[in-house]
């Protein structure tokens, strides 16, 4: 009885999302995922933050990671280029059929739009929570719904039970003598169906489908009156047609309402490169003419974006600052271009006696000067007014001087002037610092494309501040704190002073496979094609490096752990505790990865050169035991083996992974025992369930714990468990406790978790 197949749904339709001002309620990025996009074969899945950095060496391919995000629904501009955007390995089968080939797949979280697009798609809220747009080459979209797998078969048993039920109500019904023989033939029916039915241990759509119309068949066309055995008969096609709609229904991420509903929830994207850049001096005619071209190449096209930009800052059109601008002569052969244009639409033969015989002057009206002037008056105006708008906004942002800008048009020409708090004089933009003129640029388009309708925009950053001092780097850093408020950043780097030492959660190492082919990971450790330090991971291990110095040499107390597993936990203990108001620290405390012990140990000899403040050292070798500064956490929790997370509540952390892993049949928290170390349990109740960990389940683990700690506050921590962490900080803080009393180091056994 098996019919397999399934009415295929016609393919998606190209769409272009549409921002709805009313829709608040903004779709949040998790992940996203590149394909056969330039260098990109396949970059696995990039988890996303409120700020992300790609680190990566030149050539990684970090720009290709970014631009993919932004053609899924760019603000401006973001057109697909096949020349450039197909994988050359690829061109001629992209080219072909590129509505077959996905160059991005991204997941959103729906936030409070989730009961309205449940209510449309008809599935739980719970399974449209997450949401996956992607993107085809042939500009199309697909929505899925990642939570959400629509039955294509069903359990033969509730078909034969519902079959069973129909033909005992039918049969106990009191069949008057002249429907004896309709009433067997019913009967007949149902048996032959169930027999089917029984045969089989799953039904599909079409099974069902076939089902229905038997019974329906079953019924006259012309019915006189109303018995039992027409309702059973009719509420089991009912039954039956409900569970056939069910399985043969088109995934509801191909249904039109639906569809639209998140593409118009999907947030815009805002890309910004170096390559934007204003000039100090820009030629308008050339200006004019770029705006209005299609065919300039990347770098062109995102000058002339970045221009279009500043002239919309302005409040004036280029052509309408050249034409302002104008002297006596341009004015007067511009008329006199035009009183011959005139003349000669309406007879040539006098176009052409106008070449042979003197002209006068052509009337410019009764003072021409005077209106040359008002013009030029009114282009100053409105250039010092908008002047005095960009400092104003500059100033709210970046507060490194105190930022003065000028515009200025000179005949063809346009100007940008500058000072600051610290040099009066004027100078050219272009003569000021490059990090200048890259922060002014990109300060433009940030106002510009992530306004209105576009306020909750995603950034990507490609290369951000590159030009500007280590400082200044830093400060930027600090900066995008402060606009994650209202937007999620995605930013490329390969500088150590736009990596956080202190949030390396944030970064995502980029590199090149050994395929050729641009990779990501959040393994920090993960081995790079060719080894050693001349990968993203040495951008991270010399910011880790100058933080670990700056903090031990600035004031601060550090710690050398060995991995971000460590860092993140025991750094969300240091706030839990200072938040409870139960610890105090009289200088700032740094938990900063050390990586390998030998690197750590290397480390900790050169930042103790000085006697004072020397850092702790927190190792994973076993055995090791406690010397000066160096701690072991398997002495400080008493347990051989001992990690990190034993230092958690286990209950806390147990229901965290129950969360993340839900195949399971028997969760982890009822197989849980308090008097072993966490990890191995977590191992060994994987195993029994046949899941496979992913390599970095204790990184993920935890970022989740540290959120819902922060989120629930002190209160959600037990009041020995906030002591315990209170005396392991104590003791990083000061080594000779462990010595004294028998309290260690930090310690991992290498052979499991993330480093």
């Amino acid at each position: 009885m098996r019919h397999d197949s399934i009415p295929q749904t016609p393919a998606p339709e190209p769409a272009t999302p549409s921002p709805d001002p009313m829709h608040a309620d903004q779709m949040t990025l998790l992940r996203y995922r590149v394909t056969n996009f330039r260098s990109v074969k396949d970059s696995g899945w990039l988890d996303l933050g409120r700020v992300t950095a790609l680190v990566g060496v030149n050539e990684s391919g970090k720009t290709n990671l970014l631009l993919p995000l932004w053609k899924l629904n760019p603000v401006a501009d973001g057109h697909l280029d096949p020349v450039s955007d197909y994988p050359k390995a690829m061109f001629a089968e992209i080219r072909t059929a590129p509505g077959a080939y996905r160059f991005i797949l991204a997941e959103f979280d729906t936030g409070p739009a989730a009961e309205k697009i449940a209510e449309l798609a008809r599935i739980p809220v719970e399974a449209a929570r997450r949401v996956a747009v992607g993107r085809l080459f042939d500009g199309s979209y697909t929505v899925e719904f990642p939570n959400y797998a629509r039955p294509r078969e069903t359990d033969a048993r509730r078909t034969a039970e519902r079959l069973r039920t129909a033909r005992a109500t039918i049969a106990a019904v009191e069949i008057p003598i002249d429907e004896q023989e309709f009433h067997t033939t019913v009967l007949d029916g149902i048996d032959a169906m169930l027999a089917e039915v029984e045969a089989e241990p799953m039904l599909t759509g079409n099974d069902m489908m076939r089902l229905r119309n038997r019974v329906g068949a079953m019924i006259p066309d012309e019915i006189h009156s109303l018995s039992a055995t027409l309702e059973e008969l009719g509420a089991l096609r009912r039954d039956l047609g409900t569970w056939m709609i069910d399985m043969l229904a088109p995934d509801p991420g191909q249904i039109a309402t639906v569809r639209d509903a998140v593409l118009s929830h999907l947030p815009r994207f805002v890309y910004y490169s170096t390559w934007g850049n204003l000039d100090s001096e820009i030629y308008l005619p050339h200006v004019v003419d770029n705006l209005g071209r299609s065919d300039l190449g990347p770098k062109e096209a995102s000058k002339a974006r970045t221009l279009r930009v500043l002239f919309g800052f302005v409040g004036l059109e280029p052509a309408e600052i050249l034409e302002l601008g104008r002297d006596f002569n341009e004015t007067r052969k511009e008329a006199e271009r035009r009183r011959l244009a005139a003349r000669a639409e309406r007879n040539p033969l006098e176009n052409l006696l106008d070449l042979v015989r003197p002209t006068n002057a052509p009337d410019l009206g009764p003072d021409p000067m005077a209106r040359i002037a008002e013009a030029k008056r009114t282009r100053s105006i409105l250039l010092q007014s908008a002047g005095n708008r960009l400092s104003e906004r500059f100033g709210e942002w970046w507060r490194v001087r105190d930022y003065r800008f000028r515009f200025e048009a000179d005949g063809n020409n346009f100007r940008i002037w500058v000072s600051d708090s610290e040099r009066a004089q004027e100078v050219e933009l272009e003569e000021r610092s490059t990090g200048l003129q890259w922060f002014l640029s990109f300060f433009l388009v940030f106002l510009h494309e992530s306004s209105g309708l576009h306020r909750r925009a995603v950034l990507l950053l490609d290369e951000p501040g590159l030009s500007l001092h280590p400082l200044a780097q830093r400060d930027l850093s600090v900066f995008f704190d402060k606009i994650a408020l209202n937007h999620q950043i995605v930013y490329t780097a390969h500088s150590p002073f736009l990596v956080d030492a202190d949030r390396l959660e944030r970064a995502r190492k980029v590199f090149v496979g050994e395929d050729g082919s641009t990779r990501v990971t959040s393994d920090l450790a993960a081995p790079e094609r060719g080894g050693g330090e001349s990968g993203a991971a040495y951008a991270v291990r010399a910011a880790v490096n100058m933080a670990v110095a700056q903090a031990s040499f600035g004031g601060a107390d550090s710690v050398l752990v060995p991995g971000m597993v460590e860092q993140i936990y025991l750094t969300a203990m240091k706030t839990t505790l200072i938040a409870a108001g139960e610890f105090a620290p009289a200088r700032d405390i740094l938990f900063a990865p050390a990586g390998d012990p030998g690197i750590a140990l290397r480390m900790a000899e050169v930042l103790t050169g000085r006697n004072d403040r020397r850092p702790t050292l927190l190792h994973d070798q076993p055995g090791a035991g406690s010397d000066g500064g160096v701690l072991s956490l398997a002495d400080l929790v008493g347990r051989a083996g001992a990690t990190i997370e034993d230092l958690m509540p286990p209950e806390f952390l147990a229901e965290i992974v129950d969360r993340i892993e839900r195949r399971p049949e028997t969760m982890l928290s009822d197989t849980m025992h308090t008097d072993t170390s966490f990890v191995p349990q977590v191992e060994a109740w994987a195993m029994a369930a046949d899941i496979r960990l992913r390599p970095d389940w204790r990184l993920e683990l935890a970022r989740r714990t540290r959120d819902r700690l922060l989120a629930r506050g002190p209160a959600a921590v037990p009041d020995a468990t906030r002591a315990r962490w209170r005396s392991v900080i104590e003791t990083c803080l000061d080594p000779r406790m462990a010595v004294s009393e028998g309290d260690c180091v930090f310690n991992k056994p290498t052979r499991r978790g993330y480093k």
